[in-house]
């Protein structure tokens, strides 16, 4: 049995009025109010929880070795999902986050093609993943917690022994 400690994202909280920012939403600059103050400066800048969810997912399907994110159930659904007409991939499956005020912590469930190396692939994916957030939402990313849930083998993917057809 493991004992796994929980890591705080952050003490801080963003002080937030009522309708102020939407749930899941944090506010990554508090700017100031005034002619007087430089431009960029002026007024505040929020990034909701799954923006990160999207940077991050992207950033973990684009390192070699990875061949699909989430959990057994949640892939099912995302499988179905791809198939209807009109339905979209979930860049975001496999990915969940904690955002505080300058701080994330993020958990990504792989799955990993068989011959590569786990632990290669698990440390390119959390360094891509820091690498990505940190520099397109300014948040500064604890953890990077890495679950492998499967390793995709060859011939997973192989068509299933051909019956013959019925009917002709």
């Amino acid at each position: 049995m493991t004992i796994q400690q929980q890591v705080p994202v952050s003490d801080e909280r963003p002080a937030r009025k009522t309708g102020a920012v939407s749930a899941g939403t944090t506010e990554v600059f508090l700017g100031k109010t005034g002619v007087d103050e430089p431009a960029g400066t002026r007024g505040k800048t929020s990034i909701a929880d799954v923006v990160v969810v999207k940077v991050a997912g992207i950033a973990a399907r684009e390192i070699p070795g990875v061949h699909d994110m989430g959990g057994g159930l949640s892939r099912t659904f995302g499988a179905v999902r791809d198939r209807v007409p009109g339905g979209r991939p979930n860049v975001g499956r496999g990915v969940k986050v904690e955002v505080g005020e300058r701080q994330t912590a993020i958990d990504v469930d792989l799955v990993v093609e068989y011959g590569v190396s786990i632990t290669e692939v698990a440390g390119d994916v959390r360094e891509n993943v820091i690498s990505a957030v940190e520099r397109i939402t300014g948040l500064e990313v604890v953890e990077v917690n890495i679950a492998i849930n499967d390793v995709h083998l060859p011939d997973d993917d192989a068509p299933e022994a051909s019956v013959e057809p019925r009917v002709e």
